[in-house]
Parts: structure tokens; C-alpha cells; sequence
């Protein structure tokens, strides 16, 4: 893995080459416009336009997993929200699947963009397009070996009560999973192309379909996780058909979805899998940390009065909580990804600079008035649930507001590590994303219910699986610092030109 992507001479910022630069193509000016404001507009006003939808976007893409677990828990009570956390770390894979192929092929994207070189970025989008059809080909293939299935059940700790319900839901998911591949990845380029509110509608059009048919098929015809699955799998099949028709259909965009694009290119996939590697690495460690806590909850849990199955449930809608409440932050941080990409492609340091500071202060904003609605409204969020047992609703609620502790803070560590990726850094933006959800957390899962209990007796080991949380957020919090401090070091060197970008064949 390289730690700067490099570009080609005729490919520099001051968009010469075989094509004309971004926003300077006098055969249709206004294809260009949008992009080219990213370099020129005010940053403030960028971020904050780019910011709202995508932050909605993600609001709205992670209540799938939410809007699941809510139907499932009116429905079905404890054991449907247990099956869903027995799921959940097999549809993190998914998901960070889809994050490799997108976020890595818009990363590019937006370099190719501010480099000045569009037909690049479009092969970017069509390479995209193709790795989204080889791994969901793969993701059905592997739905239909069984030992594949029970193993990935295996490692989620799934009960002999729960295990049916979750293998149904996550067969059903591997078979349309084409269509949330495809949905996810290629809608990051919608923003890259200037237009971060048609992004916003293309995902909110899947979630609403998604709650409709939630409602219809577990709630009105009694289906139960085998009716959640597709009404899943439905929404985000709208989802995908407006993304494309976008690419495909739309006048004046940017950049289209070619045919001859959608051949690989072994320079593109290579540039597409590292620039995504970490957004890869966030998601396939959120995953083993999922498949980690929920082998400790069904341990700790059969020795708490709560029992393994509720033990799961519990602490299963914490960490969906969890994930909803940190959502906006990565939003954020998507939203300055083609900013911040555009115009360090473009050598506009300062603006780059610029760019992160303000970022950085709006993720502290955010995070704290999540921090404050999930501290005046807990038993309402948990009640969302359908959790019946008074004891157990309180134990969630108590788990919750020691796990979230560094949430006003937590989204430097996040904005840091999309900084990387979106300035072709991926080695440093894999560390960092690292840090939080695998460096930290997995051993301090593993060791505090030990320790805490020794050290403070009014806990035991179930309650040390929701300390871990925080003090990991703590400790990745300062390493993204340090790392921060010495980025500083090096742009303001580039902007001197004390260092210079390297190019291939130099």
C-alpha cells in the first residue's frame, strides 16, 4: 500500500493534459460549473451545503439497520432485536464492501477532478460500477454454501433460539445485495459531481420505501425477519435505480456512467482498493469488534441475571444507537472528502487547511448536541425499541450513557482519518480509522472485564463491555492529534514548495 497516490506529469493541477480542465470546457460550461466552484467558492458555505445532505444521507442509510430492529422489536420483542445483533456484524461486511469500492472510487474521483482529468474519473465511476458486480457475485456464492453461513453465525455467537431467524434475514440480504453495492458506491460520486442534495434524495426515496414496507410486510402481514429482509432488500432497489438513472440519464452532469468505462483497469483498481482501504478498515473493524462483543455478551451475559439472550439484545441496541449517533459525524466528513480531494489535486493548500479546521469544529458541534438530545431523551430512544423488560431497559439506558461519554469529541478522530483518504494518504488514514474500533477497542474488550471488577467492585464484567468504548475513543482521539500535528508540518512545506508532489517517472 502507498502512503501518496501518485499522478501522472501531464496530469498536474494546472489541468493540462489530453483534455480540457474541470469547469473551462467551452462546449458545455455548465457541466463544469458545480465542480469548479470547489476550488473558488467559500469554503464555509461549501461545507455547510455538502454537509446537510450528505450528514441526512447517512442518517438515512444507517436507518436500515435501526428501522429493522425497531419493527422486529414491536413485532417480536427481545428475540428479534437479539436476531438482528447476531446479524449485524455479517451486514457490517457488507456494507464495508460497498465502502471500499465507493469511497476509494470517489477519492480518486475527486483527484482526477481537480487534476483537470474527467475522463479519469469517469473510468473511476465505471471501475466502481464493475468491482460492485464481482463482490456481490461472490456475496450470493458464498449465501449459498452453508458452512460459509453458519460459521459467519458461529462467530456472531448466535443461540440455538436465535440462530434460524438471522440466517433467513442475512440469505435474503446476500441475494439483493447487487443493489445496496451499486446504491452506496456510486452515490458518493453524486456529490463528487457537484450535486450533494440529489445524493441526499436518492437514499432518502430507498429509506422511505424501506419503513413502508417494514410496516406492510413484518407489522400488517406478520412476515417477521424473512419480511424485514425484503422490505430491506426493496428499498434499496429504488435506491439503486435512482443513483444510476442520475449517471445514466441525467443532462449536464459532470461525469456519466460509460460502457467502455466499465472495463478494468489494473492502475484504477489498484487506486480505487487503496484509497478505500480505510474507509474498509472502519467497517471490517466495527465488524470484528461486533463478532468479539457479542461472544463476550453471550459469556458475560449467561452469568448476569439478564441471561445471553438479553444480554444481546441489550447491548445490540446500544451499539445501533451508538452507530445512529455517530453517523452525522461521518457524514460530515464524506461531505468535505471532495473538497478537500479537489483541492489538494488542484495544489490550493490553503484552502485544504481551511477546509479540515472548519470541519473539525463542526464535528465537535454536532457530536455535542447528539451528546445532549441522547442524555434528555434515553428511555424514549431505548423505548423505540419494543423492549418489554423494565430491568433490562434500564440497563440499556445506563450502558448507553457510558459508551457515548466521548461523543462530543470523538468526530476529530473521525474527520482526521477521511482527511488522509481524501489526500491520497491511505496508510495513515488505515491507521487512524484503526486505532478507534480495532488497536483500542478489541484488547480493552477483552482485558476490562478482568480488571474493572477488581478495581471497582459496584461493576461486573458485563458492565466492563461499555466502558471500553470511551477509553478507546480517548486514546484514539490523541493519536489522531499527533498525527494532525505533523500533517500541518508537511502541507505548510508543499505550500513553500520545500517539498513537492511526486509524479511517476520522476
Amino acid at each position: 500500500m502507498v502512503d501518496v497516490i501518485e499522478v501522472r506529469k501531464e496530469d498536474r493541477g494546472n489541468g493540462l493534459g489530453d483534455e480540457a480542465p474541470v469547469g473551462k470546457d467551452p462546449k458545455n460550461p455548465k457541466r463544469d460549473s458545480k465542480v469548479k466552484r470547489m476550488g473558488t467558492g467559500s469554503i464555509p458555505k461549501l461545507i455547510v451545503e455538502f454537509a446537510i445532505p450528505s450528514i441526512v444521507g447517512m442518517l438515512v442509510n444507517g436507518a436500515y439497520n435501526v428501522i429493522d430492529s425497531a419493527f422486529l422489536g414491536q413485532a417480536m420483542g427481545e428475540i428479534g432485536i437479539a436476531a438482528m445483533t447476531v446479524a449485524n456484524p455479517t451486514m457490517i461486511v457488507f456494507f464495508a464492501l460497498a465502502m471500499l469500492v465507493g469511497a476509494g472510487g470517489n477519492a480518486l474521483a475527486a483527484l482526477r477532478m481537480g487534476e483537470g482529468k474527467r475522463e479519469e474519473a469517469e473510468r473511476s465511476l465505471g471501475n466502481t460500477v464493475f468491482l460492485c458486480i464481482v463482490i456481490s457475485v461472490v456475496v450470493i456464492v458464498c449465501a449459498l454454501i452453508p458452512f460459509i453461513l453458519d460459521s459467519l453465525l458461529s462467530l456472531s455467537s448466535a443461540t440455538p433460539e436465535v440462530r434460524p431467524y438471522a440466517a433467513s434475514f442475512l440469505r435474503i440480504l446476500a441475494f439483493g445485495y447487487i443493489f445496496q453495492c451499486i446504491g452506496m458506491a456510486a452515490n458518493n460520486f453524486i456529490r463528487t459531481s457537484g450535486a450533494p442534495n440529489r445524493a441526499l434524495i436518492t437514499m432518502i426515496v430507498g429509506t422511505l420505501f424501506c419503513v413502508f414496507f417494514n410496516y406492510l410486510f413484518v407489522l400488517q402481514f406478520g412476515w417477521g425477519v424473512e419480511g424485514s429482509a425484503w422490505a430491506t432488500v426493496l428499498g434499496q432497489v429504488i435506491s439503486c435505480g435512482a443513483v444510476l438513472w442520475y449517471f445514466l440519464f441525467t443532462k449536464n452532469v459532470p461525469i456519466k456512467l460509460r460502457a467502455r468505462f466499465l472495463r478494468p483497469v489494473a492502475a484504477t483498481v489498484r487506486s480505487i482498493l487503496a484509497l478505500g482501504m480505510a474507509s474498509f478498515c472502519v467497517q471490517a473493524a466495527a465488524a470484528v469488534v461486533n463478532f468479539v462483543l457479542n461472544h463476550l455478551l453471550v459469556l458475560y451475559g449467561g452469568m448476569h441475571p439478564l441471561g445471553a439472550d438479553n444480554a444481546l439484545a441489550s447491548i445490540g441496541v446500544v451499539q445501533r444507537i451508538g452507530m445512529f449517533t455517530v453517523l452525522p459525524l461521518i457524514g460530515l466528513a464524506i461531505a468535505i472528502q471532495p473538497l478537500i480531494g479537489f483541492n489538494y489535486g488542484a495544489r490550493l493548500i490553503p484552502r485544504v487547511r481551511k477546509t479540515l479546521w472548519y470541519a473539525i469544529a463542526g464535528s465537535v458541534i454536532l457530536g455535542t448536541l447528539t451528546w445532549l438530545l441522547v442524555h434528555i431523551f434515553p428511555e424514549q430512544i431505548i423505548g423505540a425499541f419494543g423492549m418489554q423488560n423494565e430491568e433490562l431497559a434500564q440497563f440499556s439506558i445506563f450502558a448507553l450513557k457510558i459508551q457515548l461519554l466521548m461523543l462530543p469529541i470523538v468526530g476529530f478522530q473521525i474527520i482526521g482519518g477521511n482527511y488522509f483518504q481524501a489526500t491520497g494518504q491511505p496508510l495513515k488514514s488505515v491507521i487512524l480509522t484503526l486505532t478507534r474500533q480495532m488497536i483500542y477497542l478489541v484488547p480493552l474488550l477483552l482485558i476490562l472485564p478482568h480488571v474493572l471488577p477488581a478495581l471497582f467492585p459496584q461493576f461486573n464484567s458485563l458492565d466492563a463491555l461499555y466502558f471500553a468504548m470511551p477509553i478507546a475513543d480517548f486514546m484514539s482521539i490523541f493519536t489522531c492529534g499527533l498525527f494532525l500535528f505533523f500533517e500541518m508540518k508537511r502541507l505548510r512545506k508543499l505550500e513553500s514548495g520545500k517539498l513537492k508532489p511526486r509524479y511517476i517517472g520522476e
